[in-house]
């Protein structure tokens, strides 16, 4: 399966060659500061191809000190973009960056005992 995705402004286009293998609902404190919402909803793939089309200048990545948590964005939009984690052997593609419908469903919810209470 190939997919495109892009970020908000359009400065930042990309395609993701391969499967996803779960779409997961994350509920921890920090997806829910990284999207200003409830949740992060994320696909993963281990074997996926990313490819940017357009607008890789643009990427900015940030880890957050002593952890694992890691977000990329477009540094003009501040759109959510993929990024490649654990030595670039995963992909992880924020689902709401794809410019096309996808056929899987939500793989679980997790951390939440985060969940925000509102």
């Amino acid at each position: 399966m190939k997919v495109t995705g892009s970020c908000l402004c359009g400065d930042v286009n990309f395609e993701v060659d391969g499967e996803f293998e779960s779409l997961y609902l994350c509920h921890c404190k920090y997806c829910q500061k990284d999207t200003g919402s409830s949740h992060a909803s994320n696909l993963f793939s281990s074997d996926a191809k990313l490819a940017w089309i357009t607008g890789e200048d643009k990427i900015k990545v940030y880890q957050l000190p002593s952890t694992k948590h890691v977000k990329s964005f477009c540094s003009n939009c501040g759109s959510a973009l993929p990024s490649l984690q654990m030595n670039n052997e995963l992909v992880v593609v924020p689902a709401g960056s794809l410019d096309q419908d996808i056929s899987i469903k939500p793989t679980a919810h997790i951390f939440t005992s985060s969940s925000a209470t509102w």
